[in-house]
């Protein structure tokens, strides 16, 4: 018997954060370590206009590394950099626009999984010496002003690019999400103890981002709960703690809020049903995007309950969030939102590990 969609995905074109999109569709940033020295090829440019031609309304970048030593040890990682690099996303950007999509650059910054192969040591918050990792530096105030200025520079590099949006990265463990995180941040000045004080340099970085990028563009942050090393980590233990942090990037200049969970369906607190897109929206009043699980399998659009296509797309309309990020799926799929919106199952590949290794 052959699975049929029990809802057809909506494709058709959205406003958000001001910025007019093809559809409610965003490619999430994965790195593919694809840009030797840093600087994005044409192979770059086609593999993010490729999924651009197919529906997705907002294609974020993988992580792009802002211009300083301590940001990444990584050379095929891309960097956002004068010179090469600016030129190379001119051309990823041009050809993203030729296929009728926007995008959006992360702007990136290890932290401590910064690797000291080269003999720069990782820049945390605190120092703190994790589990089978190398010692890593304490950020004294004269380093916090250097990497503002780090995430100024970029901003201005994606704005001489064309970029129609930057986001910057305050999740997974890296280096603005471990300000967040009581567990790496230890500080006693400034920078640490309270929500808001540990919210403030991610702040500071959004605000010195907005200065760069100029106040016309949107300026997405993204931010999580969870940690790649750590699943059960927490930045906020309420809504209210959550409000605080982001309440302070809204205040920074933040045009909107990108909210990764590993499950999209997954409530974020205790006592509603709302996820963490949702959350941050009724917190804050910006617009959100969902992302986390999305679309993995085919039976994500044949099924029903919470956790299938039927089930997102409820969320969607009664407005808890606004714009759907699809990650892994698109790696083998790069058409997948126009096939799952005309029914194309059988054009439809479930996600596998292997789709990580192909970049076409």
């Amino acid at each position: 018997m052959t699975a049929c969609l029990t809802t057809h995905l909506p494709v058709e074109p959205v406003t958000f954060a001001g910025l007019p999109l093809a559809s409610r569709f965003v490619m999430a940033p994965m790195t593919r370590a694809q840009s030797p020295g840093g600087v994005p090829t044409a192979a770059v440019a086609a593999y993010y206009a490729r999924r651009a031609a197919h529906g997705v309304g907002l294609v974020v970048t993988e992580g792009v590394l802002v211009g300083h030593p301590t940001a990444s040890h990584e050379d095929a990682v891309p960097r956002m950099t004068p010179g090469p690099a600016e030129d190379g996303w001119r051309r990823v950007v041009d050809a993203v626009h030729d296929a009728g999509g926007r995008i959006a650059a992360q702007l990136w910054h290890l932290g401590s999984l910064r690797e000291p192969v080269d003999g720069v040591t990782a820049w945390t918050p605190s120092g703190v010496r994790e589990p089978g990792r190398p010692a890593t530096h304490a950020m004294t105030e004269c380093d916090v002003d250097e990497l503002l200025a780090a995430y100024v520079g970029a901003a201005r590099v994606a704005a001489r690019a064309g970029f129609d949006a930057v986001e910057v990265h305050a999740a997974h463990g890296y280096l603005l999400d471990e300000f967040l995180w009581p567990y790496t941040n230890r500080r006693t000045d400034a920078f640490g103890g309270s929500p808001a004080r540990r919210a403030a340099f991610p702040a500071e970085v959004v605000r010195a981002v907005r200065a760069g990028f100029g106040p016309d563009r949107p300026v997405i942050v993204r931010f999580s709960q969870f940690k790649e090393r750590a699943f059960e980590a927490r930045i906020a233990e309420s809504p209210a703690e959550l409000a605080v942090i982001l309440g302070a990037f809204a205040e920074a200049g933040a045009s909107a809020l990108h909210a990764s969970q590993r499950r999209f369906w997954e409530p974020a607190f205790a006592g509603s049903g709302l996820n963490l897109a949702g959350w941050a929206k009724r917190l804050t009043g910006l617009p959100a995007i969902t992302v986390g699980s999305v679309g993995l399998t085919r039976d994500f659009l044949t099924g029903a309950g919470p956790a299938s296509a039927a089930g997102l797309l409820e969320r969607l309309a009664g407005g808890e969030f606004d714009l759907v990020a699809l990650g892994r799926i698109l790696l083998g799929n790069p058409a997948w939102v126009t096939d799952a919106a005309a029914g194309r199952l059988d054009a439809i590949a479930d996600y596998r590990k292997a789709h990580e290794d192909v970049y076409f």
